[in-house]
């Protein structure tokens, strides 16, 4: 029996039924997508404005931190151009790995006198202390440093640590990059070692 007069068979009228609900269904969602929108439009500016302040407050440190470091001069090339040796290095020596920092600084001797500076009584490697640092604490850890361990000015080296091994090269690549930026934000000069 045909429910429809004329030219429509039952296959047919059940196909139509089927598209109208799939519509109404279609329809259903898009409108209770369209109650979602303003609370989701509310998430999207909320989570801007947090991103808004949490920069404000970066750039705020960052100010800091460059006024504290402003206290060391500008570095003098000529004072460090020559020193090809990490063990010779003056300033703050940077070896990179794939998770931390080793930071090497070397204290001014106490002593003024020049009489057996670098003997057996006054060895230089006596002054010489490393740290092992996180990435996010190198700011913190250079402004703690007395102006007489930046003998050469504002400037720092920085190598891939020595006894990494091959797999975790790319990863010291990007966090050798990643802290050059930052040096670079505080207004340190970066001389990275072995020359690129």
């Amino acid at each position: 029996m045909n429910p429809l007069p004329g030219c429509y068979s039952w296959g047919v009228h059940r196909l139509l039924q089927g598209a109208a609900i799939v519509i109404a269904l279609a329809f259903s969602v898009f409108c209770a997508g369209c109650h979602r929108e303003p609370a989701a439009l509310v998430r999207v500016a909320a989570s801007a404005s947090n991103a808004e302040q949490r920069a404000a407050a970066n750039s705020t440190r960052m100010e800091q931190e460059r006024a504290q470091l402003a206290a060391i001069p500008l570095p003098t090339k000529s004072r460090y151009v020559d020193v090809h040796e990490p063990g010779a290095w003056q300033n703050p020596f940077l070896s990179v790995d794939a998770k931390m920092i080793n930071l090497r600084i070397t204290q001014a001797d106490a002593n003024p006198s020049t009489l057996g500076a670098g003997g057996l009584l006054r060895p230089s490697s006596a002054r010489r202390q490393e740290l092992q640092i996180r990435f996010q604490d190198l700011p913190t850890a250079l402004i703690d440093l007395p102006t007489s361990a930046w003998p050469y000015g504002r400037v720092v080296a920085i190598e891939e640590y020595p006894l990494a091994d091959k797999a975790s090269l790319p990863a010291i690549r990007r966090q050798i990059e990643a802290t050059i930026r930052q040096l670079n934000d505080l207004g340190i000069v970066v001389d990275e070692w072995p020359a690129r």
